[in-house]
C-alpha cells in the first residue's frame, strides 16, 4: 500500500513546476515561438530527481496513446502504396493500360515501364511534399496540421476508383504521395519529442513494424477483395474505397494529437512535468517551433545526416520494387516453358496464380514485423548494437536476391519463394536507420531537417527500385533487378561502418572534455544542436 501511494504522490520537487504549468499553457503561442524549446517553460535549469515509479506511469501512457496512432497510422501509408501491387492482378493493368505488348519483336514482348512509372510517381509526390509539409508541422499545431491533411489524404486515396487512363494514374499517384509525406518525418519527431534515446529505438521499431502488420493485414483484405465476382465496380476500386475511408477515419482522430509532452491531455500536469524532465539527460529536447537558419546551414553539412540519408536511399531500392510489383514478381515463379515469356506475365499458365501470388505475401509481412520488433528490442537492451544488428539484418537480403535471381524458377519452385520471403530483412534495416539517425540529432529545427532528409532519401530508394524492373528480362529472372539490390546493399554495410566510426571518434572526443552537470542541466532545454551541445552522447 505505502509502495502505491508514493507512486500516486509527486515528489516535492514536482510541486513548484506543476504551479508554473497553467501559466505556461495558457500562454503557450508566445512561448513556444522563443529561441528555447518549449520544455524551458515547465521545468527548472536544474535537473530533479524523478520518481521512478511516476516515471514508469507516464511512460505507460505515453505508448498507449502514441504508439496505437502510429501504428495504424503509418500501417495506412504502407497498405495504400503497396495496395498498386495486388491491384494489377485485379484488372488495373489492363483497364488503365499500364502494360504494353510489343509485337514488332520475336517473339513479341510485354513492357510494364508506364507500371513502374506509376510507382515512382507517388515518391515524387513525396519529395515535392516532404519539407514543407514537414516545416509546416514544426512551426504550427501538430494535432490540426496532421488530421487536416491525413483526411485530404483519405479523399485523393478514394479518388484512386475514378481514375480512366494510365496518364491519370500518374497525376493521382504525385498528389497522393504529395499529401501522405506528412506522416513519415512526423512520427519521427513525435518519438523525439516524447522518448529518450536509449527508448526511441524500441519505439521507432514498434510504429514502423506496421510495415510488416499491414502487409499482413492488407493481404488478408486483398484476397477477400479478390474473391467479388460482380458489382459495378471493379476489384481493384473496391480497394482504394476502402483505404480511403479507413484513412479519413484516422485522420479525424489525428486532431486529438498533443503538440507535444508539454500540452499533452491524457497526461496530468504533474506528469507532463516528469514527462519532460525525464528527457533532459539526453539533451534532444522536447519542441520548439522556431525555425532557425543556423540549425539548417549546420545539418546541411553535417557528414552523418548525409550518411544516413544515402544508407536509406540504397536500402530502400528493394521497397520500390516489392511494394509495386510483390506479387506481380511472385505469380511469375512458376514458368516452367521458356517459351511462356512472349506472353504478358500476368497471365503465364505455369506461374502462381493471382490468389497464389497474394497469399505469398503473407510470410514477407511476418519476417518484416517480426524483426523489426526483434532489432528494436535488442537495441533497447544492448548499448550500441544498432550498427551492427543493421549490418547483420543486410546480410539475408543479399542472400535472397541471390536465391531469387540464380534458382531455378520452376513449377511451384521453392527457392524463389523463400529468397523473396528473406528479402523482408529490409524491414529491420529501414527501421535501424530511421533510429539511429533521429537519435544522433538535436535542435527542433535539425531535427525536422533530418527527418525530411531521410525520407527524402526512401523516396529516392522507392523511385529507382521500379526502374530496375524490366518485364523483358524475364527469362533471365530480372537480372538488372537483383544485382542492383546486391550492390546496394553492400553499399548500405559500407556506409554503417563508416558512420560507426564517425560516431565512435566524436564520442571519444567528448569524453576527454572537462565536464561540469550543472552546465549540462541548464543546456538541455535550449534547443541546443548536437554539435553546440558537447554533453550530447551519439548512439551506435
Amino acid at each position: 500500500m505505502e509502495e502505491k501511494e508514493a507512486a500516486r504522490t509527486p515528489p516535492p520537487q514536482l510541486n513548484h513546476a506543476k504551479e508554473q504549468l497553467h501559466v505556461e499553457v495558457e500562454a503557450q503561442s508566445s512561448t513556444l515561438s522563443s529561441e528555447k524549446d518549449a520544455a524551458a517553460a515547465i521545468v527548472p535549469e536544474h535537473a530533479v530527481e524523478l520518481d521512478k515509479a511516476i516515471e514508469r506511469r507516464v511512460v505507460r501512457k505515453i505508448d498507449l496513446f502514441i504508439i496505437p496512432l502510429m501504428w495504424i497510422g503509418y500501417g495506412l501509408v504502407y497498405y495504400d502504396k503497396a495496395i498498386l501491387g495486388s491491384a494489377v492482378l485485379f484488372g488495373m493493368t489492363k483497364d488503365l493500360q499500364l502494360s504494353v505488348v510489343d509485337s514488332s519483336t520475336t517473339p513479341p514482348t510485354t513492357s510494364t515501364e508506364r507500371l513502374s512509372w506509376a510507382t515512382s510517381m507517388f515518391y515524387f509526390g513525396m519529395l515535392a511534399g516532404l519539407y514543407p509539409l514537414t516545416f509546416l508541422l514544426q512551426r504550427f499545431n501538430m494535432g490540426r496540421v496532421l488530421g487536416g491533411v491525413v483526411i485530404l489524404w483519405g479523399l485523393v486515396a478514394m479518388l484512386t476508383a475514378t481514375v480512366t487512363s494510365w496518364r491519370g494514374l500518374f497525376a493521382q499517384r504525385f498528389f497522393l504521395g504529395f499529401v501522405e509525406s506528412i506522416i513519415p518525418t512526423g512520427f519521427m519527431c513525435i518519438i523525439s519529442g516524447y522518448y529518450t534515446q536509449e527508448e526511441q529505438a524500441l519505439r521507432q521499431s514498434w510504429w514502423f513494424s506496421s510495415t510488416g502488420g499491414w502487409t499482413i493485414i492488407g493481404t488478408a483484405m486483398n484476397y477477400g477483395f479478390a474473391q467479388i465476382t460482380g458489382g459495378s465496380l471493379k476489384r481493384w476500386q473496391y480497394i482504394y474505397l476502402l483505404a480511403g475511408a479507413l484513412t479519413v477515419v484516422f485522420g479525424c482522430v489525428c486532431f486529438c494529437i498533443p503538440n507535444s509532452a508539454v500540452s499533452a491531455w491524457f497526461l496530468s500536469p504533474e506528469e507532463r512535468v516528469v514527462a519532460v524532465e525525464r528527457l533532459r539527460k539526453g539533451q534532444t529536447g522536447v519542441r520548439c517551433q522556431k525555425l532557425k537558419r543556423s540549425q539548417l546551414r549546420e545539418a546541411a553539412l553535417d557528414i552523418k545526416i548525409w550518411l544516413i540519408a544515402l544508407m536509406m536511399a540504397a536500402a530502400y531500392t528493394v521497397n520500390g520494387a516489392v511494394s509495386g510489383f510483390g506479387p506481380l514478381i511472385v505469380s511469375t515463379f512458376g514458368n516452367t516453358t521458356p517459351h511462356a515469356v512472349k506472353n504478358d506475365p500476368l497471365t503465364l499458365p505455369d506461374s502462381y496464380t493471382t490468389l497464389d501470388s497474394i497469399l505469398l505475401q503473407f510470410p514477407l509481412g511476418a519476417v518484416v514485423l517480426i524483426f523489426i520488433l526483434l532489432t528494436g528490442f535488442l537495441s533497447s537492451r544492448i548499448p550500441n548494437i544498432r550498427l551492427l544488428l543493421l549490418v547483420a539484418c543486410c546480410l539475408p537480403v543479399i542472400a535472397g536476391c541471390a536465391m531469387i535471381w540464380k534458382s531455378d524458377w520452376y513449377h511451384r519452385a521453392p527457392t524463389p519463394v523463400a529468397g523473396y520471403t528473406i528479402i523482408g530483412f529490409f524491414g529491420p534495416v529501414v527501421s535501424l536507420i530511421i533510429s539511429t539517425g533521429m537519435a544522433n540529432v538535436a535542435g527542433a529545427t535539425k531535427k525536422s531537417f533530418t527527418a525530411a532528409a531521410i525520407f527524402v532519401a526512401y523516396c529516392v530508394g522507392n523511385i529507382v527500385g521500379p526502374q530496375l524492373i524490366k518485364t523483358q528480362t524475364l527469362k533471365r529472372h530480372y537480372p538488372e533487378l537483383w544485382l542492383g539490390l546486391i550492390i546496394c546493399y553492400c553499399i548500405v554495410i559500407l556506409l554503417a561502418a563508416l558512420l560507426y566510426l564517425h560516431l565512435r571518434n566524436e564520442n571519444k572526443r567528448r569524453d576527454a572534455l572537462p565536464k561540469d552537470d550543472a552546465e549540462r542541466d541548464r543546456m538541455a532545454f535550449r534547443d541546443l544542436t548536437d554539435k553546440e551541445n558537447v554533453y550530447f552522447r551519439y548512439v551506435l
